[in-house]
């Protein structure tokens, strides 16, 4: 490909000069040039005109003008601001061509000195300087054009935030035209929650290294507030000081919206008193709410990845197997599972599944929510043992009938044999008395039968229950081995009259003792003890055999081997027993239930394995000229405290909530751990004391109160449950509260712990 023909046009007046620069020109072997002529400013300025040339040599001197005033007219009639021209001037005119420069030249030089390599350096200087000319035009058309069709924000700024240059989009965002928009300061747009952010970030950009990528901040546009992520570099001059400073802005609001949506969601998910959790068909699992953190124990870190059998379950059983094929084949499943949490407590939940599915339709993974019932369960299981022993003591009504009717004559005939035959041998006397005495012992256990059903028919007085006490300690004293110590405890000194029958009430007592040293084989305490005590309303909605009124509690406690909490369940069944075979009917204990309820009494166990048992009787005592109002006026009263009631039951909160009103405290009540939270972190500087239950659903006492001691170590926390084993839970995971009350309690005893807690110095 041949080279560019190179115009350049020569005006000079002086002929001579025009041919020796075109001589100089033709000489060129590496250029080839077309070469224009003309002698005036007028002549130079038509052939521009036709043709812009690529080079202009420019006698400053011409006879209709000089060379200032060409090149102006020049920039006038081409609209440009570098002129490619060569001003040639005398020697003694440098200033003029300095002069010449400014006013848009390219280079000039001064005629005596000129020489043809001189004149073809210049030229090719002034070629090469329009070349990089149109390049930077080019180069910065493209770029103004690429930065018109960009969808996002482009902006120049100085570093005091004025404008300096908005591309299209930026104009329309904000609702100006481009030029409009310039030298207005970008601050005046940015939102006042973000605006320290924004001077900060321009701050930063006058150090190293100069550019940043911002957060997602908001501006007040013509579409609403509107969220950008901001690219910043600082632009710096040659001595390296930051001067301007270029943004790109992208338009992030849907997604900061999505993520909102996204946060609301999860929030809700956590917010859940359900544990709620997603695993594939491995067992792995994929996803771990808030929920089931607080339910099971494990944190989200802890387990995701993880099969879920490894923390859930004992095992993995048939049921659970079940559940699986059906939530595959049918899409979804629900039951009741028994599960483990972290601390190894078994749990019973309502479980139910969902199948997801892949973008392909495939069998995914299985969305997981259990609701924790273990509380349900076990009043359900104490209402149906109710209603089991209510059945069977009718059914043991209607047999002791039966045996009584068989036994009756079976006596009497044994006992005639013996009066109508008096001459009997030994050996035929001693048959008759063996069926005699057996005879006996089955009317006895029928007696004992009858008890358990409906109570026999004797008679009821009034009774101190001290004297029989005293009556069974000579009884037990005389008899039990000296390996058991035996101690009666009747601190209280005005007991409550009852209205019982003493033999049935003795026959009671007897049997929890025989029970007690039944379970001390190698020796131990025997404790027999009375006081009295009052069931308020609180107390009954905790215990459904319990009514508002005065007891006497008489408790039988023993050191030994303890009963594990699968037999707590079974104890009072009748025939039920842990002993060996012919050393126990299985029948002590459930007469002495029958016996209890048939007086309008309770019973109560609290057993620990390796520590001992201790079974309470309360027996309702004979109505008082003092009422229970009259004898808690001595109870410690409130000086207005704020305290905050945190149980699930409903009527537990209002009864406790309405007692401590009467005794001049304020309360604030919670529903589970959510709210307790909630409300402590709300109240904290007003509340004093927290009575906090330990089993509920949502957030457990367990991380309620871990996390209000956070908020405040030194929170004064009572802490209450109906299962011994939870104050045992709270040493394992290591919290500490002021006093354990367990359920169900009397305002009495409430009373009393908050009196004590409160009184405490921290």
């Amino acid at each position: 490909m041949s080279e560019k023909l190179q115009v350049i046009l020569l005006v000079n007046e002086s002929w001579e000069e025009r041919e020796t620069y075109q001589r100089y020109l033709l000489r060129d072997q590496q250029h080839t040039y077309q070469i224009l002529e003309a002698e005036t400013g007028k002549q130079a300025l038509l052939l521009c005109q036709q043709q812009l040339p690529d080079v202009i040599v420019l006698d400053y001197l011409l006879p209709d003008v000089d060379g200032l005033d060409f090149l102006s007219d020049l920039k006038i009639q081409l609209d440009l601001t570098n002129l490619p021209v060569i001003i040639l001037t005398d020697q003694g005119n440098e200033q003029i061509a300095l002069q010449a420069m400014k006013s848009g030249a390219a280079e000039y030089l001064i005629k005596k000195h000129v020489t043809a390599v001189s004149l073809r350096l210049a030229i090719q200087k002034v070629l090469e300087r329009t070349r990089l000319i149109k390049q930077l035009e080019n180069s910065e058309k493209l770029y103004r054009k690429l930065v018109e069709s960009q969808t996002d924000l482009i902006i120049r700024m100085d570093i005091d935030g004025c404008l300096t240059f908005a591309n299209a989009v930026t104009g329309e965002t904000f609702g100006f035209k481009p030029d409009e928009f310039l030298g207005q300061s970008i601050l005046q747009f940015v939102h006042p929650d973000d605006l320290p952010d924004v001077m900060a970030n321009m701050q930063a950009l006058s150090s190293p290294p100069y550019r940043l990528t911002t957060q997602a901040q908001r501006a007040f546009t013509v579409k609403g507030i509107r969220w950008f992520q901001w690219e910043v570099a600082g632009l710096r001059n040659q001595e390296g000081e930051v001067i301007e400073i270029q943004a790109v802005g992208r338009d992030v609001t849907e997604r900061k919206q999505a993520e909102q949506k996204l946060h609301e969601q999860a929030a809700l998910i956590d917010i859940s008193p359900d544990a709620i959790f997603v695993r594939n068909l491995n067992y792995q699992i994929l996803f771990w709410s808030k929920g089931a953190e607080r339910l099971y124990g494990w944190t989200s870190a802890e387990i995701l990845g993880k099969e879920c059998h490894e923390f859930l379950y004992k095992q993995i059983s048939p049921q659970v197997e079940e559940a699986l094929r059906t939530v595959v084949d049918q899409g979804e499943w629900h039951g009741d599972l028994n599960k483990i949490t972290k601390s190894g407590q078994e749990l019973i939940v309502s479980s139910r599944w969902t199948l997801m599915y892949s973008p392909m339709g495939e069998p995914q993974s299985i969305l997981t929510v259990d609701t924790d019932i273990t509380e349900k369960k076990q009043l359900e299981q104490q209402f149906y043992r109710t209603q089991r022993l209510e059945s069977l003591g009718i059914l043991a009504s209607g047999i002791a009938h039966d045996l009584n009717n068989i036994l009756s004559p079976v006596l009497t005939v044994a006992q005639l044999l013996l009066y109508k035959f008096p001459n009997l041998d030994d050996k035929n006397r001693q048959l008759l008395k063996i069926l005699a005495d057996n005879s006996k012992r089955g009317g006895e256990l029928v007696k004992q039968i009858t008890s358990f059903a409906r109570g026999s028919e004797g008679k009821q007085i009034p009774l101190q229950i001290k004297h029989l006490l005293r009556e069974i300690e000579q009884i037990i004293s005389s008899t039990f081995p000296k390996s058991i110590e035996v101690c009666i405890d009747i601190s209280t000194p005005n007991l409550f009259t009852i209205w019982v029958d003493p033999t049935q009430i003795h026959q009671v007592l007897m049997n929890l003792c025989v029970n007690a040293y039944d379970a001390m084989p190698d020796g131990g305490v025997l404790t027999i003890s009375a006081e009295n005590f009052f069931v308020d309303e609180a107390y009954a909605k905790m215990d459904l055999a319990a009514k508002v009124g005065n007891y006497v509690a008489i408790s039988v406690a023993d050191t030994g081997c303890g009963i594990s909490e699968n037999l707590l369940e079974r104890i009072f069944e009748p025939f039920f027993t842990t002993k060996e075979l012919n050393k126990g009917t299985g029948l002590g204990l459930s007469t002495v239930m029958g016996i209890v309820k048939n007086h309008g009494g309770f019973v109560q166990v609290k057993s620990e394995l390796g520590k001992g048992s201790k079974f309470s009787v309360y027996l309702p005592a004979i109505e008082q000229c003092s009422t229970p109002e009259a004898d808690n006026c001595d109870l410690p009263r409130g000086d207005g405290e704020l305290i905050m009631i945190v149980d699930d039951e409903a009527s537990i909160q209002e009864v406790t909530k309405t007692l401590l009103a009467e005794y001049n405290y304020k309360t604030i009540t919670a529903m589970n751990g959510v709210e307790a939270i909630s409300l402590y972190t709300k109240h904290k500087n007003e509340i004093s004391l927290v009575v906090m239950d330990v089993q509920m659903p949502s957030i457990d006492g367990l991380m309620a109160t871990r996390i209000i001691q956070h908020i405040n170590p030194s929170v004064k926390i009572i802490a209450m449950s109906g299962f011994t084993s939870n104050r045992k839970v709270l040493e394992v995971h290591g919290i500490s509260v002021q006093a354990f009350l367990l359920k169900p309690y009397t305002i009495n005893q409430l009373l009393q712990t908050i009196h004590i807690v409160l009184k405490k110095t921290t």
